[in-house]
């Protein structure tokens, strides 16, 4: 399934037991040349506490903690399979529990409004060692001896924002594993490259920990307005466009981020084991 393009692989564990090294089962799977293809796996587990519960590898095999795209895409799955054949379903992440609401026509779940739950402003909970409580506009240092400015947040996992009057492959495709990697980031990170169209709308590239370039990324778009918001440079409703399409994220007053956007199944099949 993908969201906006964002293609995860997505494993049932209701109906047959969690795979055994599932980060190596990503890798291996994710594989656009030798495996199924996709940005990363997605298990979707029983929960004590919620609906299901997503469990998530990127492409490299590194666990990640959320994923705005991804989780749409269970919302979809559990109501359609009939796990949990309701509007209103709750999802387990490593960070919360996040509400989805699904929007559907004759039985199909054709877009998701995410409950992303409050950014995470403190740069010891990023985790970042930028300074500022949120980092904003900060000046990162790079290799060449340049500096990029960036403005920091978490979204249940860690982003680094830059906003750009142009976007080119030498920012996303260049400055992006550098920054992933960047020392200045424990954890590593999420780096998402913007550019500022009007108050409500921008564009944006992301390079991914863990994947590289993604065609959209839910967390990462949520990260770019909660810190267009912070910089002073967008209002708290934008329309965020990825090259896999548009994603809606609304900062609301109650200091939760909310995101909307589709969720499409691809296909269905079978990984032979052992």
């Amino acid at each position: 399934m993908h969201g906006a393009g964002n293609d995860y692989i997505y494993v049932d564990c209701f109906d047959q037991p969690v795979p055994t090294e599932s980060s190596r089962l990503a890798i291996s799977m994710s594989d656009r040349h030798t495996g199924i293809g996709g940005d990363g796996l997605i298990l979707i587990r029983p929960s004590d506490v919620a609906d299901a519960r997503m469990q998530m590898f990127n492409a490299d095999g590194s666990e990640a903690e959320m994923c705005g795209n991804g989780v749409r895409c269970i919302g979809k799955y559990i109501y359609e399979k009939g796990i949990a054949p309701r509007d209103v379903v709750n999802i387990e992440t490593v960070k919360e529990v996040v509400e989805l609401r699904l929007e559907i026509e004759q039985g199909i779940v054709q877009r998701v409004r995410v409950n992303m739950g409050a950014p995470i402003l403190e740069a010891a909970k990023i985790p970042t060692t930028l300074p500022g409580d949120p980092p904003v506009l900060c000046e990162l240092s790079l290799e060449n001896g340049n500096t990029q400015t960036v403005t920091c947040v978490s979204m249940g996992n860690p982003h680094c924002v830059t906003f750009l009057p142009a976007i080119r492959d030498e920012h996303v495709l260049g400055l992006g594993p550098e920054i992933e990697r960047h020392s200045a980031f424990p954890n590593r990170v999420n780096a998402e490259f913007v550019r500022i169209d009007s108050p409500n709308e921008l564009t944006m590239r992301v390079w991914e920990r863990g994947t590289g370039e993604t065609l959209a990324c839910g967390s990462g778009a949520c990260a770019a307005v909660v810190a267009g918001v912070l910089a002073g440079l967008t209002e708290n409703k934008v329309g965020c466009h990825l090259p896999g399409g548009t994603l809606e994220v609304d900062w609301a007053e109650n200091r939760d981020v909310f995101l909307t956007g589709p969720a499409t199944e691809v296909f269905t099949g079978h990984w032979p084991i052992g």
